[in-house]
């Protein structure tokens, strides 16, 4: 095959704001951690460094400071080169549109001139989103798309059909050509859903997205618009089947999901296979250390963790500290957050920062010292809130970034209640 890295330009999607709730107040979905040590995005961005690509255009636009910072020169991932490279991209005035993007092909559209002045080496065009958590060599859907002679080529992979409704549905005939593609229906007809990935001809995508841009009826995203009307036209759209895990985790419920699949070495992503490196940007910390009433159980503990609690079936981010006495069960704890004293938290996501006092309870009942069984409502609580001692956060519950224990007028929030400041809503 060609030197991918001269045929090939790669625009990844990453300015959404996702279904993440207070995760993505501060942030885009794209840089939410993810795996305890990562942000969602290093799958995607490792992605391509392992696929010989080089050649990245990040388009941002929700929030995108954290993402940025994140990203940088992109030299953990090789990206810092003279030649290709990661080039980070948000609105500014004097693009097509002086607007916003209006959806996942206008934000393509707007950075048409990058697409124009391409050396002309580069005939195709890769196109990624930044929600989804997978291991993916790209090179042999590049090598079918080329070799087919195919305008655009969709990357699919095979759901549960009760899933199916969840995501764009891809029909396909015998010779992998597409025959329909409708975004998230009510009655599928396929059990192939889009990945978000498409791999266009340069000169075809040009050509498809002025006509989209100058349609007035348009949604001006890939998936309801672009390619249900380069179905209708005759084009060319093939679709590449992708047989791996695969995971959208821009919704709360599939992204508590597939952190917890990777507790389990036969279902969740393989992150420890040396083969496929995940790159991310992390800083140096201390290695983790359990103190002597600690227990951990089926669980990811990163670096600069100290656990004196206990700890089962949950990832812990960098610098979590789980105090004597606590217990952290089915959950997810962010960056630097801290877990008072014989305080439970049970199926519940915690953002960076967090700090729960003595003797809270997140998620859970409590009866005679053991956490409730059973599946409930995800809680969330945001980014550096400050939790008081002794609060009771029933299941399915909402608390904002940056709360502080003044904000709470008491210390029993019902079930699905959402806290911001003063405001009990």
């Amino acid at each position: 095959m060609t030197n991918l890295d001269q045929e090939v330009v790669t625009f990844i999607l990453a300015g959404g704001q996702g279904r993440l709730n207070v995760l993505t107040a501060e942030r885009t979905v794209a840089s939410v951690p993810f795996a305890g040590k990562y942000r969602i995005i290093d799958f995607t961005l490792s992605n391509c460094v392992n696929s010989g690509l080089f050649n990245i255009e990040v388009l941002t636009q929700y929030r995108p400071l954290s993402l940025h910072d994140h990203i940088r020169n992109g030299k953990p991932w090789g990206l810092d080169r003279l030649r290709g490279g990661v080039r980070l991209v948000s609105p500014y005035v004097g693009r097509q549109n002086k607007g916003w993007d209006r959806g996942t092909a206008d934000a393509v559209f707007q950075n048409l001139n990058d697409l124009l002045e391409l050396q002309s080496a580069t005939k195709t065009v890769l196109i990624l989103g930044s929600d989804h958590v997978y291991k993916m060599d790209y090179g042999p859907m590049l090598q079918q798309h080329m070799a087919s002679g195919a305008d655009v080529t969709v990357g699919v992979v095979r759901m549960p059909i009760e899933q199916a409704h969840r995501f764009g549905v891809v029909t396909v005939d015998s010779d992998k050509r597409v025959t329909d593609f409708v975004e998230k229906p009510e009655k599928p007809e396929s059990n192939l859903v889009s990945m978000g990935i498409y791999v266009f001809k340069k000169g075809v995508l040009l050509g498809r997205l002025i006509d989209d841009a100058d349609d007035e009826s348009s949604r001006h995203d890939f998936g309801r618009d672009v390619l249900p009307k380069m179905i209708a036209r005759g084009d060319k759209v093939l679709a590449y089947t992708f047989e791996g895990y695969w995971r959208d985790v821009g919704a709360l419920e599939s992204y508590w999901q597939a952190n917890m699949e990777l507790l389990d070495e036969n279902q969740g992503l393989q992150i420890y296979d040396r083969r496929w490196t995940i790159f991310t940007r992390s800083e140096e910390r201390p290695p983790a250390v359990l103190g002597e009433s600690a227990s951990v159980d089926r669980s990811v503990i990163s670096h600069g963790c100290q656990i004196k609690g206990q700890v089962i079936n949950s990832i812990l981010s960098p610098g979590v500290v789980v105090e004597e006495g606590a217990v952290v069960k089915d959950s997810i704890i962010m960056v630097d957050s801290v877990i008072g004293k014989n305080a439970v938290v049970n199926r519940t996501i915690l953002d960076k920062g967090v700090m729960v006092g003595e003797n809270a309870v997140l998620g859970a009942e409590v009866s005679g010292g053991s956490i409730g069984a059973g599946k409930t409502a995800l809680t969330i609580v945001g980014k550096r809130a400050a939790l008081p001692d002794g609060i009771k956060v029933g299941p399915g519950s909402k608390i904002g970034p940056r709360v502080v224990k003044t904000d709470f007028s008491s210390l029993e929030i019902p079930a699905g209640s959402e806290v911001e400041g003063k405001v009990l809503l």
